[in-house]
C-alpha cells in the first residue's frame, strides 16, 4: 500500500498534511494492519480537516526507566525481592538507550550470566524483571511497541527444580543443638512451621496467638492469609527460649541492638557445619518441614494449606515421599475388585 514502508523491523506512514506537507509517522510497531489502519485513519481525519496531534517518543535509557520502574515497583509486595534485579541490571546495561536492546543482546546476557556461575532459575528472574520494566516502559510511553516484542523474544533458561534437599529426624535436633543461643529459636520456628525465612525473621508478636495455638500471617509472599497452627515444641521455644520485650514488637531481634535481624546466613552456615550437614540452606529447613509431614502420612492438600503454595503443583514435589499410601490404595482396589469382605479392606488399608 502507498505511504506505509519499514524502517528495520518498525513500520511508518507517509501522508500529506492540511498545509500540503509530507507527514512521516511512525506506528510503534512491526505489524502491516496496523500501519495500513492508522494510514486510513489518518488520511480521513485530514479530509476532515482535522491534523492529528502525533505521539513523539524520546529516546530514552534503560537508566531513565530504571528510575521510573523503582518508583512504580515501591508499591509493589514484591519490591523487597525486585529491588536487587533491578540495580543488578542497571548496572549491567547502564545508559544504553532502550531502543537499542535487541533479542541477540539480552540473550547474550544471559550467557554472560550463567558464564558467572549464576543459577538458571535467578537468570530467570533478571529476565522476568527485565521483559516487565519493557512492558512498563510501552504504557508509558517510553518506548515503541515493536521494541518490547524484541525482548519477548527472548526465553527462559530451563531450571532444575528437583533439588529437594531435607534433614532426617536426628539431623534436625543436631542442627538444633549445634545452632548459636540467637539462632536456635528460629531454627526450631522454621522446622515446626515451613515458613519462610523473611516471614519469620519479620514475624511480630501481635501475629502469633499461643493462647488459641496459631500464628496468622496476613501478606505472604502469594498475599494470601495463612494461620500456621504452634504445636507443642514451639510453644515451649516461644514461652521459655524467647525473651520478650515491650518495646520490641518482633518475636527474634538482636538483644544487643534491639534490631530485628536482617538475616542469619553466617550462623546458619556455622551451624551446620558444627552439626557436619553439608550442602544446606536456610530454604531447605522449610522442605524438611513438607517432607517430615508426607512421610508422616499427612495429605499433600493439608501440606499445601500449610506452606502456602497457591496450588497443589509445588506441593506435588514432596508426592514421591509417600509410597505408603499408593501401596495401601492400591490393596484397598484389590479388595474392591475382588470382593474383600469390608472388615479386610478396612484392615488392609490400616496396615
Amino acid at each position: 500500500m502507498k505511504g506505509i514502508y519499514k524502517r528495520g523491523n518498525v513500520y511508518w506512514i507517509r501522508y500529506s498534511g492540511l498545509d500540503g506537507r509530507i507527514v512521516r509517522e511512525s506506528t510503534g510497531s512491526d505489524k502491516f494492519k496496523k500501519a495500513e489502519s492508522l494510514l486510513l485513519e489518518r488520511k480521513q481525519g485530514i479530509k476532515e480537516g482535522k491534523m492529528p496531534e502525533i505521539k513523539v517518543i524520546k529516546n530514552h535509557t534503560f537508566k531513565e526507566l530504571c528510575e521510573e520502574y523503582r518508583k512504580w515497583a515501591e508499591r509493589q509486595r514484591s519490591y523487597k525481592s525486585k529491588k536487587s534485579f533491578i540495580t543488578h541490571l542497571e548496572d549491567t546495561f547502564g545508559a544504553m538507550p532502550l531502543r537499542r536492546f535487541s533479542t541477540m543482546m539480552v540473550e547474550q546476557f544471559q550467557t554472560e550470566e550463567l558464564q558467572k556461575e549464576k543459577k538458571p532459575a535467578t537468570i530467570n528472574r533478571f529476565l522476568a524483571t527485565l521483559k516487565h520494566m519493557f512492558t512498563k516502559a510501552v504504557e508509558w510511553d517510553m518506548l515503541e511497541e515493536a521494541s518490547l516484542k524484541r525482548i519477548r523474544k527472548v526465553k527462559l533458561l530451563p531450571e532444575n527444580n528437583r533439588r529437594l534437599r531435607y534433614l532426617s529426624k536426628d539431623e534436625c535436633q543436631n542442627l538444633i543443638n549445634a545452632s548459636d543461643k540467637h539462632l536456635k529459636p528460629i531454627v526450631i520456628t522454621a522446622l515446626n512451621t515451613g515458613m519462610r525465612r523473611g516471614e519469620i525473621l519479620g514475624l511480630k508478636w501481635d501475629q502469633v496467638d499461643l493462647k488459641h495455638g496459631f500464628i496468622l500471617l496476613d501478606v505472604t509472599k502469594n498475599g494470601d492469609r495463612r494461620e500456621i497452627p504452634i504445636n507443642g515444641s514451639l510453644r515451649d521455644t516461644l514461652q521459655k527460649t524467647v525473651v520478650r520485650r515491650i518495646d520490641i514488637p518482633y518475636v527474634f531481634h538482636d538483644p544487643k541492638t534491639g534490631k530485628v535481624y536482617q538475616d542469619v546466613k553466617r550462623s546458619f552456615h556455622s551451624a551446620c557445619k558444627k552439626a557436619k550437614i553439608n550442602d544446606f540452606h536456610f530454604h531447605d529447613l522449610r522442605h524438611t518441614f513438607a517432607s517430615q509431614l508426607v512421610m508422616a502420612g499427612i495429605d499433600l492438600t493439608t501440606v499445601k494449606e500449610l506452606l502456602g503454595h497457591k496450588t497443589l503443583t509445588m506441593t506435588l514435589r514432596y508426592a514421591h515421599l509417600a509410597p505408603g499410601h499408593k501401596v495401601r490404595a492400591v490393596d484397598v482396589l484389590d479388595g474392591v475388585l475382588n470382593d474383600t469382605p469390608t472388615a479386610q479392606k478396612l484392615h488392609n488399608f490400616q496396615n
